[in-house]
Order: C-alpha cells, then structure tokens, then sequence
C-alpha cells in the first residue's frame, strides 16, 4: 500500500472513530470501482484519440488522391487547412500534427480492435501506445523495424522516452545483425524471444546515456559508478528480465577476496547475471576469471530451481581471435561483449541488415 492511501486509511479512522468493518468494505468495493472506472475511461479516450486522428489521417488522403485537388492545392494543403482548423476546433491540429496523422494513416491503412488477420501493416490499438507512442513509431520507414518496436513497445510497456532511446540506439538492428534471414523476420514479428543464455546477450551495448564519450580519461571504478547512476537506462539496454542484485558483489575463495563488478538476476531465465566491465581490451586472465566467478556462483549462490549463471565481460575493445582460444572448452554462458560510448550509425546498422534480407 502506497503513502497516500495509507494517510487516507489514517484520516478515515480519525474522521470515524468507530468506522466498522463492514462500512469499510463497501468503502473499498466503492474506491476500487471508481478506480476501475478511471482507467477504462483513460483507455476509452486513448483510443478514441488514436480513431480520430486515424480518420483525419485518411479524410486527408482521401482529398489528395482526387486529381483536382492535388493540383490546386499541392504542398499548401495542410498549411491551409491547419489555420481553418485552429480556427474552428482549436490547438491541436498544427500542418505538422496533421502531417503525423496523414502518415498515420498511410503507414497503418487498417485499423481494428481485433486480433491481426491480414499481412498488412494493422495499428494496435493496445492501451499501452498512446498517440505519443504512434507519433514516434511513424518516423520509421522500414516496416519490419517499425513492428519490432511496437511489440517490444506492447510487451514491455515502454514510456514514450524508452521507445525514443532503443529506436535512437538502433535496437532492432544491433539485435539483427547476429541472425539470419528467418531470425530476422521473427524477430520483427514477434519481437524479442528469450529462451536461451544467448537471446539476452548484445554483442555490442550502447552506453552514451552516461557521458563519458567526451572524457579522455575514466577509470572502471567511474565507469560502474555511471552505470550505477543510469540504471533505469541501462535496465532497459541489457534488456527485458534484468533485475539488480548489487555492486562490487564479494565473494572469497581459500581466503582471498574477489567483488564483481555487477550481478543482475534474470527473471526470464531464472539465473544470475555476473558482469565484469573492462576499461581497454579484454585480456585471457579476464576470462578465465569470469569463469571461476561462474564457478562459484553455480556451487555457493544458486538456490533449488536457478540455473547455471551467465557472465559477460563488457569491454570497450575486443580481440575476436583471442577471446575465441581463451573460451575454447570453457563454459557455453561465458560471453565477451563490447561496448560503445557514442550511439551506433544507424545507416550503415541499416545496410548490414537489408543484405541478410536479401
């Protein structure tokens, strides 16, 4: 229970004294009816929202695909009918909210409050996207790309500043890269599946939300303190099913002490989550302490129903070769990632991925 209903509960039994249960309960059975009639009625004018603006959308394009009208009014339209609109129904409906609404529209010619039945790009009318939410996802052109985002947008709840944070770090196509033809459509279509120790590894994580880009100098103490400091960010970087466990996490084998630098539980895969952060390049050492760390955790941390722990050395340079002979035999959950300080060029992320589709 939340601080204000708590000082509702105590102004309740200050107001009366002698409140009896029953009293209460029909209390509680009345507040959680309004409650309940709140939130349909912010879904309700959610979707009427995103119906309208739809259908102001399509009456634009509608006019447009007349000949005459394109010709005599042409690029103007929207700017014309902008200042008629204001005028008649107020704010709201500037040239560039119209030109959303028209790309709404064509982006999503059908819209329907059932389950998808038709290969063609269908506007979910979930609760959870709001027009905010629409008015980010029409800024991608690429319609596998779009959909990643709306479903991952849907199932995991994203604010409007995640969405605006995973689409400008170029999530869709860092996760992509590493998959063939038939991932890659999967992935578009039903978003991020996490089955397997592999499906919650990047091979590259964008971490410019901490500033460091433009310091020459930082150590690893500064660069987990960031971390530390961005969490809500960097939950969402790492991933769905990433729960924080703690910092510089001791543990002490034959009398010598040991701290990993971050250890998440991942709630999906039931397991922990040991990170190490790197400053430089990777080195063997690194790896092979990563493996004991795993070791450890396996033996003296996991409880009845966990699995074994996944470690991730994050670096900012990676040797392929050599992490490739310094984890030949060792554990299959061991992994060795980079990571950036600036967010990635999207065009070429975006070239990469077009040829896997080819």
């Amino acid at each position: 229970m939340d601080n204000n209903k708590i000082q509702i509960r105590e102004t309740e039994k200050t107001l009366v004294p002698m409140l009896d249960a029953e009293l209460m309960q029909l209390a509680d059975k009345i507040v959680a009816e309004i409650e309940s009639g709140r939130q349909q009625l912010a879904i309700s004018i959610n979707q009427t929202i995103k119906r309208t603006y739809w259908n102001v959308g399509r009456h634009i394009v509608e006019f447009e695909q007349q000949g005459n009208a394109r010709a005599k009014y042409g690029a103007k339209l929207l700017t014309s009918l902008a200042k008629i609109l204001r005028a008649r129904v107020g704010r709201g409906y500037s040239h560039p909210n119209l030109n959303n609404m028209r790309k709404f529209y064509l982006m999503y010619p059908i819209f329907q409050t059932s389950e998808k039945s038709s290969n063609a790009p269908i506007c979910q009318t979930s609760e959870k996207l709001t027009w905010s939410h629409i008015c980010e996802l029409i800024t991608i052109g690429n319609d596998l790309e779009r959909q990643f985002y709306e479903n991952e947008c849907i199932s995991e709840n994203w604010s409007v500043g995640e969405l605006h944070r995973q689409k400008e770090s170029g999530l869709f196509m860092r996760l992509a890269q590493s998959k063939d033809k038939e991932g890659v459509l999967r992935l578009a279509h039903k978003g991020q599946s996490i089955q397997k120790a592999e499906d919650v590894v990047k091979d590259t994580y964008t971490l410019e939300f901490i500033g460091l880009a433009n310091k020459q100098k930082y150590n690893e103490r500064e660069l987990e303190q960031k971390l530390i400091d961005n969490m809500q960010t960097f939950l969402l970087e790492l991933g769905k099913g990433f729960a924080f466990v703690g910092r510089q996490y001791p543990l002490t084998i034959n009398n010598v002490h040991y701290h990993i630098d971050l250890v998440f539980y991942h709630r999906i895969l039931k397991c922990f989550v040991l990170i190490d952060l790197k400053k430089g390049a990777v080195k063997h050492k690194d790896i092979g302490q990563m493996n004991m760390y795993m070791g450890y955790f396996a033996k003296e941390e996991n409880v009845e129903g966990d699995n074994p722990p996944i470690g991730i050395i994050l670096s900012h340079y990676k040797d392929e070769l050599m992490v490739e002979y310094a984890t030949y035999g060792m554990d299959a959950n061991l992994f060795v990632s980079k990571y950036e300080l600036y967010l990635p060029d999207k065009e070429q992320l975006r070239r990469l991925v077009s040829d896997i589709l080819k």
